[in-house]
């Protein structure tokens, strides 16, 4: 069968990635087609339509300037589905063009469309309930909190498969001996903007820290020069920061504790066992901070605190991301402190509540089932 996939950023990119393994697992004539990244590629070498590199803009800003862009590969994506007619679509998190392909999708054809990795309705932006309700055929959850929004408050129903950073972090352990080299790992984002906002004041933190290395990593599809510009402005001589691409996974197996942007990577982190403080600061901090308050229908950013539901690692969020907050807050997690203990202990709750479901696999197989009972 074909199957046309749509992932906008690298977390997308991973998951979508495992998931095409597990369909070519069970359907050997598979064929792809997908806008995406390197992952994805890897499974389907011919399929990539688009990189995700030109569909990842974030922010009323970002998106306003390059909207002739967006909507120039919103348009081709529709044009190339319907040219190459797929068994079925399959969406991949990033709601603000998936939700537009799915409308079109229903609206104009018969093609079953597909929603693995829900979009964070629960969070802001609740009205999409009903376009996510008329335009997806099933949709899957992978946190487990999710059930009681949906289905409890919306009678909207969806399918827990687990969740896939579980599964993809025990991959990645087999058979390897950890251990902390006492490193301190700088995760700042995957978007230009992010790092932009969010990388100088963990680099200016770092000098409050000369006797531990720090180590940014980067994240796929930013050019090195675009980090150094930043290292070199807030590193002296004796540098305690260097930087890593393509070794997340490594560099949060050897460090001690992370300063860590608000998103999956804060779930790796804590998955990895590395004590974190979560740093989402943005040029609009007093604007941010009020609509946490007010818009947000969460008291929790990071997806660690969500799932346990209590403030497990400490959020420094808008105006509370400061350099001495985060010297502070980093202390407290180092090595010989009770936070960092408490945390650690908290993580394994954590797990708990995910389960050890392998996500892909079991979405793979359900997308699959329906399918055949759709074609019988």
């Amino acid at each position: 069968m074909k199957y046309y996939l749509i992932a906008g950023e690298a977390s997308g990119d991973l998951h979508a990635g495992c998931l095409m393994q597990e369909l070519k697992k069970h359907d050997a004539d598979a064929e792809f087609r997908f806008f995406g990244g390197d992952k994805m590629t890897a499974v389907a070498p011919d399929g990539c339509k688009k990189h995700y590199r030109e569909l990842a803009y974030m922010g009323f800003i970002p998106v306003l300037l390059h909207l002739r862009t967006i909507l120039r590969n919103m348009r081709y994506c529709k044009q190339d589905i319907m040219e190459w007619q797929p068994d079925a679509v399959i969406l991949i998190d990033y709601p603000g063009f998936n939700l537009s392909i799915a409308k079109f999708i229903h609206k104009h054809t018969s093609i079953p469309v597909y929603y693995y990795i829900l979009p964070k309705i629960w969070a802001w932006k609740e009205y999409r309930i009903k376009n996510i309700k008329r335009d997806i055929d099933k949709r899957y959850s992978i946190l487990p909190f999710e059930a009681a929004f949906f289905e409890g408050k919306h009678n909207c129903k969806i399918e827990y498969v687990g969740n896939p950073t579980v599964g993809e972090i025990m991959h990645f352990q087999e058979g390897k001996e950890l251990s902390s080299n006492g490193t301190i790992a700088l995760l700042a984002g995957s978007r230009k903007q992010e790092i932009k906002d969010n990388l100088p004041m963990m680099l200016e933190a770092a000098k409050a820290f000369p006797n531990h290395q720090f180590v940014i990593a980067g994240a796929p599809g930013i050019h090195p020069s675009y980090y150094n510009k930043f290292i070199s402005a807030y590193s002296t001589t004796d540098s305690n920061v260097s930087i890593l691409f393509g070794q997340t996974y490594n560099i949060l197996s050897s460090s001690a504790a992370a300063l860590v942007t608000s998103g999956t990577a804060t779930l790796e982190t804590a998955l990895f066992n590395v004590p974190q403080v979560v740093c989402y600061y943005t040029p609009l901090a007093p604007l941010t901070g009020w609509m946490k308050k007010k818009i947000l229908k969460v008291k929790y950013i990071s997806l660690v605190n969500l799932i346990v539901n209590r403030e497990l690692v400490t959020e420094l969020v808008a105006q509370s991301m400061t350099v001495k907050n985060i010297i502070d807050e980093l202390k407290k997690i180092l090595p010989g402190n009770t936070k960092r203990e408490d945390m650690l202990k908290g993580y394994g709750e954590m797990r708990a509540l995910l389960g050890t479901e392998n996500a892909a696999e079991n979405t793979a197989a359900s997308i699959i089932k329906s399918l055949l009972e759709e074609k019988a």
